[in-house]
């Protein structure tokens, strides 16, 4: 018997099986890592929706000292001056990590595209907007140029009470899970305005349909 060629090929099978069973090792601890890191990701995940009517009511701030709006659980705001056209929806964050808020636009009637706006095209909050996980919040936003076109288009719309269609951009509290979801304002009776969620959309991540 060949003790040399019956050694070699001896270490050459243990190699063989010690390689298949490393394979298979990081394998494993390849999708047990990925499935730790999408727990954490939807531990962190929020997703912004419209509030409950039963919520409570909302005192909303904006940047000069004379300017406030209360808003009512499941509804939006709008107040139109010769300065400025002023918005606010209330908010409730069903997901289960904080929210924090960094963009929008805004779309009148039936002018709101299919999809997600381009970011660039998105209008920056000029201070983050948080909303705890579980809790209620606001989304508020301005245009203060009487002279700009979005200024015009708004207050039009809001006079001739059209609907009204909020994209929000919002993300986790690391920055990531960027989403967007696009929300409805319908004028009711009393100057009241509804708010629904129509869409949302996943900008880091798959989409969800």
């Amino acid at each position: 018997m060949d003790w040399v060629t019956i050694s070699a090929l001896a270490t050459a099978g243990g190699t063989l099986v010690l390689a298949i069973a490393t394979f298979a090792s990081v394998r494993s601890a390849n999708r047990a890592a990925r499935v730790a890191e999408l727990s954490v990701l939807a531990s962190l995940r929020p997703l912004l929706m419209p509030s409950r009517l039963d919520d409570v009511e909302q005192k909303v701030g904006f940047q000069n000292n004379d300017e406030w709006m209360r808003v009512a659980g499941g509804h939006g705001e709008v107040v139109v001056t010769e300065r400025a056209v002023l918005l606010a929806i209330s908010v409730r964050n069903q997901g289960a990590g904080m929210a924090v808020l960094h963009g929008w636009r805004l779309y009148s009637g039936g002018d709101q595209p299919d999809g997600p706006p381009p970011l660039d095209r998105l209008t920056r909050l000029t201070r983050d907007i948080y909303v705890a996980a579980g809790d209620i919040g606001f989304w508020q936003g301005t245009f203060r140029d009487p002279a700009s076109d979005e200024y015009g288009a708004a207050r039009r719309a809001i006079e001739a009470r059209q609907d009204l269609y909020v994209d929000v951009l919002y993300g986790d509290l690391e920055g990531g899970q960027r989403t967007v979801t696009r929300f409805a304002m319908r004028p009711v009776r009393d100057d009241q305005w509804l708010v629904s969620a129509g869409r949302v959309w996943n900008i880091d991540r798959p989409a969800p349909r």
